[in-house]
């Protein structure tokens, strides 16, 4: 077998093992084969879970991140175990939001991120989480994140 930006990928393909832990969670990464041009790349996890650090009751979001690549893109599988193995971390949405979108970006080092964190109501206020690593980088399509805000049952 020939050698492909792919050839160092060890998640992808083989046994699906849930890491028991963001900090155990292995992110990979592939070089970037369209690094020359600016675009926007998105990943949604609507059922994201993490647990309360306080009660042990588990928290629900939906994320949506936004990140122009730099030279290296994100393997979506190792990104989708690294959500996932929050579902046994406990931490407030804003320590759960915050971290994903900074080990992204240390991994990564794009051009740009953004993570919106839409997390639904604990004791009866939902909590939506919003960070970015700077302005909209100028001349790239970047749509709106989709996702209305709170409004209950009414």
């Amino acid at each position: 077998m020939t050698s492909s930006i792919y050839s160092d990928l060890k998640q992808l393909g083989g046994e699906t093992r849930v890491p028991g832990s963001p900090e155990e969670a292995e992110l990979e990464r592939v070089a970037n084969p369209q690094a020359d041009i600016a675009y926007n790349v998105r990943f949604t996890a609507p059922e994201f879970t993490s647990l309360c650090p306080m009660t042990g009751q588990p928290d629900f979001a939906h994320l949506v991140i936004d990140y122009v690549p730099g030279q290296w893109l994100v393997e979506s599988k190792s990104l989708k175990l690294y959500l996932t193995s929050f579902r046994n971390h406990g931490a407030f949405h804003e320590d759960c939001t915050i971290s994903i979108a900074r080990r992204l970006v240390d991994f990564l080092d794009p051009q740009w991120l953004r993570i919106g964190g839409y997390w639904y109501p604990r004791g009866g206020i939902p909590i939506d989480v919003f960070w970015q690593t700077g302005p909209l980088p100028e001349g790239v399509w970047i749509p709106d994140q989709g996702v209305p805000p709170y409004r209950g049952r009414g």
